[in-house]
């Protein structure tokens, strides 16, 4: 199956706006990134969740950067100076702001991370109310609001002023919440797991959870210091895991990015098994127990056509949205699907959360090895996946493909070599400065020279 799927206006879009795929992102302390966009984003959202006469109040949480403490305090003064109310949690992964924000009634939340990127960026992305993120059209009126200066003159003054506070009980709040997912009847008593925090948000939450239903937890990733962020661990970087899996004979291992939103494992072979087999996996428990919706899975066109072929056998259909759970997520509410996920580790189960939770998706999938009373290598080799090979370009220009005859060239040129037995997927990243390059077939060598071929050429005309 040749397959291509050209730079989509979106994508291209966010690169000329403030938010990208997954809220604001950049460098920190150099635009966007700065402390006066995050006072400025801060007083935009204050403005449009006032809803009423009561005292608002947005939940703001963090990763272990080090420009965490200038973002946090700036868009803590955007809010306050608009009147709202700021509940300061500290670092805790992404979902469990999300957790927070619904569990609090409060009107917003706040995380400020740059998920799996290097500790110099930073990013800001905000939940509405409900713990969904802001869909496209509230961000663009967040973008106009700062474009325009429509809010400049609107300036609480006395008791009007809003208020922050620090939160000391969130991260228990939000351990609760996560063991609350795992099937009450199951105990993870003499199960032993490596986790990899990647010295980012979960870092106290997730060994916890682990460590509360009754597994022996070799931690990895926990002594953040602001600066070793996702760096050479984590679910980047799943390496270290898999050795210390195999040195002490440990069940499997879970690796989390930064934010704590995706997770990619490694069984107790040291094999490292990605969001697509993980994805298989739990949708054969779900239709086993009839609890998957409308027997359908959603993942991003970045998924191997394997994990279409390993849910086929349960009469299972496959949805592909674009890149980005928060795509993913849309079509499961607009849909009535309540499974979806990403290859990356984005796994969003929508019967339990709002949003990926890379822990919680680590305890449905325990769940499933405790009820198996299998070992995660033979539960996943359900998942035979086709040889991939994805090549980044760091490109300094972001165009519509159809705009580059010489990339088209060769694009189609690898499309008719591989013919019906693969795909091509172009696309450029939504936070990062980078192209992404995919080539799916049958002959793994192959992939590899026609993903160079592609690279080459997109580098040579992206980086004049």
């Amino acid at each position: 199956m040749a397959y291509r799927m050209n730079m989509a206006p979106k994508e291209e879009r966010a690169s000329q706006k403030l938010f990208g795929t997954d809220g604001v992102r950049g460098k920190a302390n150099v635009y966007p990134m700065t402390a006066e966009v995050a006072m400025q984003l801060g007083r935009a959202l204050a403005y449009l969740i006032r809803n009423g006469p009561h005292r608002h109040r947005v939940i703001v949480g963090k990763d272990t950067r080090l420009s965490g403490y200038m973002l946090e305090q700036a868009l803590a003064a955007g809010l306050t100076s608009m009147g709202v109310d700021v509940e300061l949690v500290g670092p805790l992964p992404t979902p469990g702001i999300s957790n927070i924000t619904t569990s609090m009634r409060a009107d917003a939340g706040a995380v400020i991370s740059a998920s799996h990127n290097p500790y110099e960026d930073n990013g800001i992305k905000f939940f509405w109310r409900d713990g969904f993120k802001l869909p496209d059209e509230t961000e663009a009126k967040i973008e106009e609001l700062l474009s325009t200066g429509a809010i400049d003159s609107i300036r609480p003054t006395a008791t009007k002023i809003g208020r922050a506070f620090r939160m000391e009980d969130a991260r228990g709040r939000y351990i609760v919440f996560l063991k609350a997912t795992f099937p009450r009847e199951l105990t993870l008593e003499g199960m032993t797991i490596v986790v990899d925090c990647a010295n980012g948000a979960a870092y106290k939450t997730a060994p916890a959870v682990l460590e509360e239903l009754g597994a022996k937890v070799i931690t990895l990733g926990v002594s953040p210091d602001g600066k070793n962020i996702n760096h050479k661990c984590g679910a980047l970087h799943p390496e270290n895991l898999a050795r210390t899996v195999l040195k002490h004979g440990a069940h499997l291992g879970i690796a989390l990015d930064g934010d704590a939103d995706r997770l990619i494992v490694v069984d107790e072979k040291g094999k490292v098994v990605d969001g697509d087999a993980i994805m298989a996996i739990c949708t054969g428990e779900l239709v086993a127990r009839k609890q998957l919706k409308k027997k359908v899975l959603v993942s991003t066109v970045m998924s191997n056509v394997g994990l279409e072929r390993a849910v086929a056998r349960w009469g299972v259909k496959v949805v592909r949205t674009r890149v980005g759970d928060r795509n993913v997520v849309e079509e499961m509410r607009r849909n009535g699907y309540n499974l979806g996920g990403e290859q990356s580790g984005h796994l969003v189960f929508l019967d339990h959360t709002t949003t990926g939770d890379g822990t919680l998706a680590a305890l449905q999938l325990l769940a499933v090895m405790c009820r198996a009373g299998k070992p995660l290598s033979e539960l996943a080799s359900i998942f035979e996946p086709v040889p991939q090979t994805l090549v980044n370009v760091v490109v300094k220009q972001k165009k519509e493909l159809g705009e580059l005859p010489e990339v088209m060239k060769v694009i189609k040129a690898v499309e008719q070599k591989l013919g019906t037995s693969g795909r091509v997927l172009v696309r450029f990243s939504g936070t990062e400065p980078k192209a992404r390059v995919l080539v799916e077939g049958v002959d793994a060598s192959r992939n590899e020279a026609y993903a160079k071929d592609i690279a080459d050429v997109l580098a040579k005309v992206l980086n004049r």
